[in-house]
């Protein structure tokens, strides 16, 4: 491993970044920086996912094909034509304070614990100049967090830590609200914003930031969060909510085994409890989807997932109870139901050929004076 770095003083996590140069502080900004950090744990799935975004689509964005929006520059790892100094260049401008306009910081993967190491690091990007060693993620973090107008954890593991925070592993990792604070404020006075996902779902985090381009261009308020820092008219309603199976729940037709269109939660679907809209809004384009597609839902979105829902695909624990109870209730709504399925099936006996109209009509005679 290299020899361990330095770990210079980060700035204060609640200080306020000045105003970008050559503008007031409520000037609308024309250009606007996206610079996106991958170097988290992680496997660059969320970078990817996006790139099949349509609503709108990063070119929309990008290429300013939507009203009001700013010139958007955006500087991800994945996407960029860039490399080396040249890519890193607007981030240690940013970090150095003269970017010259104002940025929204991008964060995927978990973030680690840098201090539980006997030597080496976990997780770095890029190297410092002088020493020629790594900076470490958490430097960037805490370099670049205060300056920003806002800051998104793209996915779960850079909200809530994800696969990586795990119990036993050994980088001690932890989603970026952990690591900045949860009462901590971005330049703009706005917390982390958390767009989960195992990976997230595109259209959901570039209508995220659409939403804060808006809000830096002052067309719309302070963006909605719930009580985990996601989105609320994203993460707002459960998976069941929106799930076409949900009927079947309600009926206690379950299925019993993978392929049926029944609901799944005795094949270990954690839907009826877990926030997220994919089975409404469907994965690309509105296609696809877990259940959508007949996988159960395993709860990435949530901040205890993986290990409050392990072992994957066994039948949720709580769910037998509530089962058990809507057993006998399903049954006779299943039923009474096939007997009203039966009887709106079958044509009114009044339509018929013949000399003989039964309908029940009767003629109205009307006499003149």
């Amino acid at each position: 491993m290299p020899p361990k770095q330095p770990t210079p003083t980060p700035p204060a996590r609640e200080a306020t970044a000045p105003p970008p140069a050559g503008n007031s502080p409520t000037a609308v900004p024309t250009d606007v920086h996206i610079l996106w950090i991958n170097a988290g744990l992680s496997c660059d799935g969320d970078s990817v996912s996006v790139t099949a975004a349509t609503l709108p689509s990063i070119e929309d964005v990008v290429l300013q094909g939507l009203p009001g929006l700013p010139k958007v520059h955006m500087h991800n790892p994945v996407l960029a034509t860039e490399v080396g100094e040249e890519f890193l260049a607007p981030f240690r401008a940013a970090a150095r304070g003269e970017l010259g306009a104002p940025y929204v910081l991008v964060v995927e993967g978990s973030i680690p614990n840098e201090k539980v190491k006997a030597e080496g690091y976990w997780a770095g990007w890029g190297e410092d100049l002088e020493t020629r060693q790594p900076i470490l993620t958490c430097d960037w973090i805490d370099q670049l967090a205060p300056g920003a107008v806002a800051v998104i954890a793209i996915g779960t593991c850079a909200a809530y830590g994800g696969i990586h925070a795990m119990a036993g592993n050994p980088t001690g990792c932890m989603g970026l609200a952990d690591y900045l604070g949860w009462e901590w404020r971005s330049a703009a006075g706005l917390p982390v914003i958390n767009v989960p996902g195992c990976p997230v779902q595109p259209d959901n985090f570039m209508e995220t930031v659409t939403y804060l381009l808006y809000q830096v261009a002052g067309m719309a308020p302070m963006i909605p969060l719930d009580s985990m820092l996601r989105p609320t008219w994203l993460f707002g309603k459960t998976v069941h909510e929106g799930c076409d199976r949900a009927g079947y729940y309600e009926q206690s037709d379950f299925a019993s085994e993978y392929g049926s269109p029944k609901c799944l939660v005795r094949l270990g679907c954690w839907g009826p409890v877990v926030n997220c809209n994919v089975p409404k809004r469907g994965w690309m384009d509105g296609v696809g989807g877990c259940p959508n597609v007949g996988g159960i839902c395993m709860a990435c979105t949530m901040p205890g997932f993986p290990d409050k829902f392990m072992p994957f695909m066994d039948e949720p624990p709580g769910s037998s109870v509530s089962i058990a109870m809507g057993a006998p209730y399903g049954r006779i709504i299943r039923t009474l139901r096939g007997f009203t399925n039966a009887s709106g099936n079958r044509e009114t006996k009044w339509r018929h050929r013949g000399d003989r109209l039964t309908t029940g009509y009767q003629e109205t005679v009307t006499t003149s004076n």
